[in-house]
């Protein structure tokens, strides 16, 4: 496989910026095709794949049950006044749910998994560049592509969805604890008002698109580890620059996916 090679200086002039810009997308896509073709060749390492699962998932548990619950409960303390400005203050926990299951908790996961786990690949992989421990496992005749890269871009890709399941159940409670603080609101309305609004086409493409989102959190995170170089400056690059990258794209691929899943299932 061969990557294009990166410029890699303080004080980068403007033409060496674009063409490591061109270079990162050349090397994604060559990346991404590789893991294409070797994910379904076996050895599968599905023992690496179930403890990358399980690793990545209890690092950003924390964090993600934190923040689910604190969604939920800011999105209604922001909108309740609107909506009692309005009189409309009823449609407040389906319009909640509505946004937290379709956009909020698909996204805000997304980022959070990226800052929390490309990084932590990044710099992973990136300290066993610059260790040349990936040049000795091709040494040795592992394929360190596969056993390094495309199990945990399968592991990522796989524990997204469910954090985010997780998420949604966790804002929506969220937003109960919020609204039983403000109008001492019923678990039993609250429940009703969310299941009459929330719609099983609601919750496809919110999901789907987390598989996606997992996808890119991977592939960013093992590309910009596995090209470091630089010793640890390197490495520390390539972890940060993981976590730019890897929401920048986030960002932009939910762009176009929201646009998509509008034509496909409408509100």
């Amino acid at each position: 496989m061969n990557l294009p090679n990166h410029i890699n200086k303080k004080d980068l002039t403007f033409r060496e910026r674009l063409y490591n810009f061109f270079a990162t997308i050349t090397g994604l896509s060559i990346f991404n095709w590789e893991i294409l073709k070797q994910a379904f060749v076996p050895p599968y390492e599905i023992p690496e794949i179930k403890k990358h699962m399980n690793e990545l998932g209890i690092k950003t548990f924390p964090i993600v049950s934190i923040t689910g619950f604190v969604i939920g409960l800011v999105i209604v303390m922001q909108s309740e006044p609107v909506f009692v400005r309005f009189g409309a203050s009823d449609f407040l926990p389906g319009a909640s749910a509505l946004s937290i299951v379709r956009e909020l908790a698909p996204v805000i996961t997304a980022l959070i998994f990226a800052g929390r786990v490309s990084s932590g690949i990044g710099a992973e992989l990136g300290s066993m560049r610059v260790t040349e421990q990936i040049d000795a496992m091709e040494v040795s005749a592992i394929n360190p592509f596969k056993y390094l890269v495309v199990t945990r871009v399968i592991a990522t890709t796989m524990i997204l969805p469910i954090l985010t399941v997780y998420v949604i159940f966790l804002a929506i409670g969220g937003g109960f604890f919020a609204l039983t603080l403000s109008q001492g609101m019923n678990f039993e309305y609250y429940k009703n008002a969310v299941v009459d609004s929330v719609k099983f086409g609601d919750l496809i493409p919110s999901i789907s698109k987390t598989f996606v989102f997992g996808y890119i959190t991977g592939i960013v995170g093992c590309y910009k580890g596995y090209i470091a170089d630089g010793g640890t400056e390197g490495v520390g690059k390539a972890s940060t620059t993981a976590v730019v990258l890897a929401s920048l794209i986030i960002l932009l691929f939910d762009t176009v996916l929201v646009k998509i899943s509008l034509m496909i299932w409408p509100m």
